[in-house]
């Protein structure tokens, strides 16, 4: 079975890693366009840097961030990244599907509580359990 060519927009990854950032903005949704034209802070930057040079290189070296709200682009795919989630790092291999997402959106901040059995005084029904 073939595996299928990945496009965003009909734009193979190799025609997207050759667009600059502007014709990037153009494809990628409105909050993500404004987000681009606004520009990058310079911690940002040094993230996005480091990324680069780490996916050109081919090395499998971690790049680990703060910056949950940079959105992927084409240059950033193949690379890893540990994206803080307030309480830890979580690890992650970029992928064509991530392209025009933001990174915090691939880590989640907020865990599933799993509680027990209800204890004595929970509900009304519990006030009449039997505590043999």
């Amino acid at each position: 079975m073939a595996r299928k060519i990945f496009t965003y927009k009909g734009k193979t990854i190799e025609d997207l890693k050759t667009l600059t950032l502007q014709e990037f903005a153009k494809l990628v949704p409105a909050n993500a366009r404004r987000r681009l034209k606004r520009g990058f802070s310079q911690q940002e930057k040094t993230f996005i840097s480091k990324l680069i040079s780490a996916a050109k290189d081919g090395s499998k070296k971690v790049i680990r961030t703060h910056c949950r709200d940079v959105i992927v682009t084409p240059h950033m795919v193949g690379g890893l990244v540990s994206v803080h989630s307030g309480k830890e790092f979580t690890t992650f291999q970029i992928t064509e599907q991530m392209i025009g997402y933001r990174l915090g959106e691939f880590v989640h901040t907020r865990r599933r509580i799993q509680h027990g059995a209800p204890g004595i005084g929970a509900t009304k029904s519990s006030l009449f359990v039997p505590l043999k």
